[in-house]
């Protein structure tokens, strides 16, 4: 199977690294071994069929700003830089154990634990095949990781970003409050922002849309749509800054 992308960025929400009560869908511990084993598969295939890798996560399974009442909020969103930290260095093992020789890279110093980031860098790692994990955010607080990875993705330069959420595209409402939220298959960041769809943070989305960088949202429990989507395949749901109908499924 033949790539699309040459060069993609995935942003993985930590929640969905997180071990869950198959009944409450209560977090229970804060990786799922088999989880991680399966992403990693998939990334790994995806590299050998030519497809360079940057990766964001977030920091839900071990720090939420919502945790952190009556903490400072710019010391909330410090220690939410550090939880994404142990959850990149516990992707970056799950794929070293699999021979994929994957890079952390840090926007804030820790160099006994990963590289500062210096985007020159990491285009060169990815092109050469190891993917770069992306630790900290863009290193300041007030800052989502969801806008931090559009950011690093335009860094890097990336030809596509891959959303990888716990629902399976962007809805005009949020799916699980209101049963009439209906799912795009095709819509633009101007309509998305004119909505006041959710999906992603106003700042993520201009950014985007700035940049021209296409993002394709979908559920990560489908592991396959991401070598489905780094192979052209319509999967979730594709928003674009280009002149496009919007289309739902």
């Amino acid at each position: 199977m033949a790539v699309k992308y040459k060069r993609a960025f995935l942003k993985l929400s930590g929640e969905a690294l997180a071990k869950k009560d198959p009944v409450t869908g209560e977090q229970k511990e804060i990786f799922d071994t088999e989880i991680l084993d399966r992403i990693t598969t998939v990334i790994k295939e995806c590299i050998d069929m030519g497809c360079g890798f940057g990766i964001m996560i977030g920091a839900g399974n071990i720090w939420r700003g919502k945790f952190g009442r009556g903490v400072n909020r710019a010391k909330a969103d410090h220690m939410g830089m550090l939880a994404t930290t142990i959850n990149c260095l516990r992707f970056q093992d799950a794929l070293q154990k699999k021979g994929v020789d994957a890079v952390v890279m840090s926007a804030v110093s820790m160099t006994d634990f990963a590289e500062s980031f210096n985007y020159e860098k990491a285009i060169s790692y990815i092109d050469s095949g190891r993917p770069v994990i992306f630790a900290c955010g863009a290193g300041i607080p007030y800052i989502s990781t969801d806008t931090a990875g559009v950011i690093r993705a335009r860094e890097i330069e990336a030809d596509v970003m891959l959303m990888a959420k716990n629902v399976d595209g962007v809805y005009s409402a949020d799916p699980a409050k209101d049963p009439t939220a209906v799912r795009y298959k095709t819509i633009t960041y101007r309509e998305c922002i004119d909505r006041g769809i959710e999906a992603l943070d106003p700042s993520a989305f201009a950014i985007a849309a700035d940049s021209g960088i296409d993002i394709v949202a979908f559920a990560l429990k489908e592991f396959d749509l991401i070598r489905a989507a780094v192979s052209g395949e319509s999967v979730g749901t594709l928003v674009t800054s280009g002149d496009v109908a919007c289309e739902l499924y």
